[in-house]
């Protein structure tokens, strides 16, 4: 006949048993279940919604850099790998994603704004951080100078702009050299040569002096204004 404390030990032992069948059960469904969700073919990413404003940037160059970079489903599917992916197009600037239950990215786009061509090879943005975007726009001021000094020529240019911008005249090509001297090229044609010191001073002493100039009937080729006060003329032959 059984005691009562055979009974209880009995008991014991099949609810520990019990209890450790639920725990390799619930293990066994998770395993399968991370499984599952990282299983490409049973939860893929099926849509790429990608929205903004933009004119040099194609959806299916954004959706083929994200095809290429990121695997995997649409669970496991790296948030920060698909920003990552997208901020490769050159003609990106900022970029935010998010997942869309239950297959579908969403891409948000900022798209860089040229404001110059650097060094005849690539573009600066209004921040002066060059990027590598092909555009055809004859418009935009082409900008030379030393690795690095980006943002020093961008910004030289927008104050001689400052400067310029109560006349007719602008700025369409600007030198910096390797000793950070300034040398532009107006839209009129006509060089100047600024120095490298008070370069701002410079431009609007040849601002004064340019109704003088204008009275000659020959025709200007650049202006040497490395002076403390005067300038010296080339004139065309």
């Amino acid at each position: 006949m059984m005691t009562e404390i055979e009974h209880i030990n009995r008991e014991k032992i099949w609810g520990l048993s019990f209890l450790i069948c639920v725990c390799i059960g619930l293990v066994w469904a998770a395993l399968n279940l991370t499984q599952w969700m990282h299983d490409e073919q049973q939860v893929p990413i099926s849509h790429i919604e990608i929205s903004g404003t933009y004119q040099y940037i194609q959806d299916r160059d954004i959706s083929r850099l994200i095809s290429k970079d990121v695997q995997g489903s649409f669970f496991s599917a790296d948030i920060n790998e698909i920003h990552t992916a997208v901020l490769k197009h050159p003609w990106v600037h900022q970029a935010s994603v998010r997942k869309k239950w239950p297959n579908t990215i969403q891409v948000y786009l900022v798209e860089q704004t040229p404001v110059a061509i650097w060094n005849d090879d690539l573009l600066l943005n209004s921040e002066g951080v060059p990027f590598a975007g092909d555009i055809q726009n004859d418009k935009l001021p082409t900008l030379f100078g030393p690795n690095g000094a980006e943002k020093t020529a961008l910004s030289g240019y927008k104050a001689m702009q400052m400067i310029l911008s109560t006349g007719t005249l602008t700025v369409d090509n600007l030198v910096l050299s390797e000793r950070f001297a300034w040398q532009v090229q107006l839209n009129n044609g006509i060089k100047l040569n600024l120095g490298r010191q008070e370069f701002i001073n410079r431009l609007q002493r040849f601002i004064n002096l340019y109704p003088l100039l204008q009275q000659d009937s020959r025709a200007i080729n650049y202006v040497d204004l490395r002076y403390d006060t005067g300038a010296a003329v080339g004139w065309k032959v």
